[in-house]
């Protein structure tokens, strides 16, 4: 296996399916001979040539419009916003369209496209570039939103999604891009959509998150571990919609406690999603209310107080004890 970071791993997702399927097409801006401004598509266009791998203009809406006309004529189209506060531009295409593709024509037409784009703070970028807008995504029938952790995951998932038939919301945190590397095999490998990961065994309370938040999150279940004995699963969703909730309440049904952590503002995101579901269908295997540790309901902070706004181990752990001792 390769060592990779999640950066070189999502290029190496894109070589793969460039190599296995001519439908797929890659583009955006600066995503050609440049690379892509966090290099992701670099060395793509050089081996796959212009009408494969392109630039756009500096225009989103038409990046999206671009995708559906491509997506309904056989095409595999792998569409890059270059940041995700960029997307408003584009929701008419992703939300209005793409997503209805299949319902509209009556399974006559779908839009296999992949919207990539870069978020996430703690990372010193200006306003609207690291917004964490994936419960915008959520709520939208059709469209599936996927956020890997690490590098490994991030090519299966990435790999996936360019083969699904239906949009796909793929979101990379800026944070992990260069954060560590993994092992990462080589060629062609999958990890299907939908499905959660327990990347911490546990007994005692549960952790559900994704993002760069799982790394937080497993450094706080270590944390209070070494100081109270505490053992805490954490689950990475991985994907936000659809839901993974059997690998959630499996997981209640063991620790019989939860936090969700999401690094998004607190209102209406995936954290509240998560815990709705488990009230549904979970709540007699809870001896405590489920809490959310999440960001304040504000605009993002700017880059000077974004440590602050964000959670960290510390909140993390002040909401585990809460529901450790709640009785």
């Amino acid at each position: 296996m390769a060592q990779m970071t999640m950066i070189q791993a999502i290029t190496d997702a894109m070589r793969v399916e460039l190599e296995r399927d001519p439908n797929v097409l890659i583009f955006g801006e600066d995503v050609g001979n440049v690379g892509g401004v966090f290099r992701a598509t670099e060395g793509l266009q050089k081996q796959f040539g212009e009408d494969r791998v392109f630039d756009t203009p500096l225009a989103e809406s038409g990046i999206g419009g671009l995708a559906i006309g491509l997506g309904v004529t056989g095409f595999r189209p792998v569409a890059e916003i270059q940041f995700i506060g960029f997307m408003f531009e584009m929701m008419d295409s992703i939300v209005a369209q793409a997503s209805r593709m299949r319902y509209r024509s009556g399974g006559k037409y779908n839009s296999p496209i992949t919207f990539r784009t870069p978020f996430g703070g703690g990372v010193k970028a200006p306003e609207l570039h690291c917004d964490s807008l994936e419960g915008l995504m959520i709520q939208t029938p059709g469209i599936k939103v996927v956020c890997p952790s690490n590098p490994y995951d991030a090519k299966g998932l990435l790999i996936s999604a360019i083969r699904d038939n239906d949009p796909v919301f793929f979101m990379e945190h800026l944070k992990l891009y260069r954060a560590f590397r993994d092992e990462v095999p080589e060629g062609e490998y999958t990890i299907p959509l939908g499905k959660a990961n327990v990347v911490r065994e546990g007994s005692d309370a549960t952790i559900i998150t994704y993002g760069a938040m799982v790394h937080t999150s497993l450094k706080a279940a270590e944390e209070i571990e070494k100081s109270r004995g505490a053992k805490i699963e954490v689950i990475d969703l991985r994907t936000l919609s659809p839901l993974d909730i059997d690998t959630i309440v499996a997981s209640i049904k063991k620790t019989n406690r939860a936090i969700v952590v999401q690094e998004a503002q607190k209102s209406a995101g995936v954290a509240a999603e998560v815990i709705a579901q488990i009230n549904e269908k979970a709540i007699l295997h809870l001896e405590a209310p489920v809490l959310r540790i999440t960001s304040p309901d504000t605009v993002m902070g700017f880059p000077q107080i974004e440590e602050e706004w964000l959670p960290n181990p510390a909140r993390i752990i002040a909401g585990l004890n809460k529901v450790l001792d709640f009785n």
